[in-house]
């Protein structure tokens, strides 16, 4: 399944409309730190890797943009142990 991902960068937030149904990855940016606090999949669409999807998105802007990551989110902390290829962007 294709999830087409929008950044709302004034927002701090990558969301994306599935199924009717807005999910999202809510995040700070302080200085080159991207802090993610908040990542949500509505139970009704979980487990279709969306969340990583909003993850990846995530990520490839803070490495395009220089920025390292603070996964203060639970989903997040997971997601960095699952794919050791990042890492590099942890504070």
């Amino acid at each position: 399944m294709e999830v087409v991902i929008e950044h709302a960068a004034a927002a701090g937030r990558f969301f994306a409309q599935v199924n009717g149904y807005q999910c999202v990855l809510d995040y700070r940016l302080t200085g080159d730190r991207m802090s993610i606090v908040h990542t949500w999949v509505p139970a009704q669409i979980g487990g279709r890797g969306i969340a990583a999807s909003l993850t990846r998105a995530a990520v490839d802007a803070a490495r395009t943009a220089g920025w390292k990551i603070e996964p203060l989110c639970s989903y997040a902390r997971v997601w960095f142990e699952r794919h050791p290829e990042h890492r590099d962007l942890l504070t």
